[in-house]
């Protein structure tokens, strides 16, 4: 994984929900200030709902923290479109189909599943400051906990 102070080039197009209205952008331009960038595997599974619900449940601290929340998995937006409405998401959800956030950040990693082995995004939170620089990381996130790990890396950092 990319480590602490790095710039990662994350000048690469994306799609994402962005304030409920989808847009390609360069995913660069969404790291605007201090970003909480939380990588899920796939929306309306067990694990990831719990996910997304520990960050929309923590969104106002941690935004009052000084940090926005970016959400991104491999789903499309359409699918997010739809997740945002059934789970009352506010925050940026990208899709990244190709996995290009994870490979700047160096963050592809070797899974399992029934058996087979195959390579994917690891389940992190990056957050950035203003500049774009990794300024703290959760590496493996426990999704039921997943608002108290942000916030105690968080807090962390001041």
């Amino acid at each position: 994984m990319i480590s602490l102070g790095k710039k990662p080039k994350l000048n690469f197009t994306v799609e994402a929900l962005i304030d409920g209205k989808v847009q390609k952008v360069a995913f660069s331009d969404l790291i605007d200030g201090p970003t909480l960038v939380s990588v899920y595997m796939r929306n309306n599974t067990s694990a990831c709902d719990k996910q997304a619900a520990e960050l929309g449940k923590n969104e106002k601290v941690i935004g009052r923290q000084g940090f926005k929340i970016i959400a991104l998995s491999r789903d499309t937006c359409a699918s997010h479109l739809k997740y945002a409405a059934k789970h009352g998401l506010k925050f940026t959800l990208v899709s990244d189909p190709d996995d290009l956030f994870a490979q700047a950040v160096d963050g592809i990693v070797e899974k399992s599943m029934y058996g087979k082995k195959y390579l994917g995004p690891a389940r992190a939170a990056y957050l950035f400051g203003a500049d774009g620089k990794l300024v703290g990381l959760v590496p493996k996130v426990e999704a039921a906990t997943h608002g108290a790990q942000l916030l105690a890396t968080i807090a962390a950092l001041k």
